[in-house]
């Protein structure tokens, strides 16, 4: 049976194994831009499976959408507002200047996602299909307020 020495030395291996893939995505120059891309990308990723379970796009499974939804919840969580400190509207970005011109008001939109991911997970976990789907439609709308003024309409995703 492994000691606790062992187990520490195991998972200290680990993280220094796992640390250079876990940054790997990350640009030195543009740091940023990748930090909040990251955020969103994992934003999508989450709701995304989630409003295709509501459309009957993939087969509804509680399990994975309740995880989803805790993932989503989390990551809002996180204060997406280092990744835009001024001087970060240069660059590869898709970030509109106006989140720049009006940081209160993007500040104010992304409090409404972190509430409206709150809503949303509470329905999931009541597993309640129709308050679901009303809730993945409410955070939808969230994301277009913020994404109508602040993101460039040319972007890939």
């Amino acid at each position: 049976m492994p000691t606790r020495k062992h187990a520490l030395a195991l998972v200290s291996a680990a993280a220094l194994a796992l640390s250079p893939l876990a940054l790997s995505h990350l640009d030195d120059k543009e740091f940023h831009q990748s930090y909040r891309q990251s955020y969103f990308a994992l934003l999508a990723s989450n709701f995304g499976p989630m409003g295709a379970m509501v459309k009957g796009e993939m087969p509804w499974n509680q399990e994975q959408l309740e995880g989803f939804a805790s993932d989503f919840q989390a990551v809002t969580s996180l204060n997406i507002m280092r990744g835009f400190p001024e001087g970060s509207e240069r660059g590869t970005t898709r970030a509109e200047p106006a989140i720049w011109e009006n940081k209160e008001d993007f500040r104010e939109k992304f409090g409404d996602l972190k509430a409206a991911a709150d809503d949303l997970t509470a329905a999931v976990m009541s597993g309640e299909k129709d308050a679901i789907a009303q809730q993945v439609g409410a955070v939808g709308k969230t994301c277009k307020a913020c994404h109508d003024e602040y993101k460039s309409k040319d972007y890939l995703y």
